[in-house]
């Protein structure tokens, strides 16, 4: 590949969240972000992270670690990093009353993904979604090389078959894994 090319990555962190529990270890960044630089044979490459994170008062546990990652993702390794609060739905069903939360962050990488068209050359996303094949095929009718990380009980066929190439987060090497995953621990009712 051709040093001057430019890749943007668009990072689903729900997405990523599958393949760290799925492996039982965290995803080092750094080292991920440095492996993809070798893979492509680039220096360009700039990355888009999305997430949605618990509002404050929903969880038993602090999130204050959750934003302080967030900061070292954008300070530290200079990651765009786009995040909203999760959304949360009252749902009344036969079980009685419930709270759903959502936070898909899929049409905020796809608007991110059209808008910077013109500044990259070569498109990586971390999604499994099938939903993305229609942003893929439209990259790809435009002139774009499109490749898809993701981890195989995470990726839709549409999604690995469709776009220049996939990778298996999961086979990619010990080298972009961190520590443990540990459970929390329970605190008191």
């Amino acid at each position: 590949m051709n040093i001057n090319k430019t890749i943007y990555v668009f990072i689903d962190a729900s997405n990523l969240w599958q393949a760290q529990k799925s492996k039982g270890r965290f995803l080092d960044y750094q080292q991920l972000f440095e492996h993809i630089k070798r893979q492509f044979r680039l220096n360009k490459v700039k990355v888009f992270y999305y997430t949605a994170y618990p509002a404050e008062g929903t969880r038993r546990y602090s999130l204050d670690a959750k934003h302080k990652f967030f900061t070292f993702l954008k300070k530290g390794l200079k990651f765009e990093v786009v995040k909203k609060e999760l959304k949360r739905i009252s749902i009344v069903d036969e079980f009685g009353e419930s709270i759903q939360e959502k936070g898909n962050m899929d049409v905020e990488m796809t608007i991110d993904a059209v808008h910077f068209f013109q500044n990259y050359d070569i498109a990586i996303f971390f999604t499994g979604d099938s939903d993305f094949l229609a942003l893929v095929s439209y990259l790809r009718r435009r002139g774009k090389k499109v490749y898809i990380f993701s981890s195989k009980n995470n990726i839709s066929q549409e999604l690995r078959t469709g776009a220049d190439g996939y990778f298996e987060i999961l086979d990619l090497g010990e080298h972009i894994w961190g520590k443990a995953l540990q459970h929390r621990k329970s605190k008191g009712i």
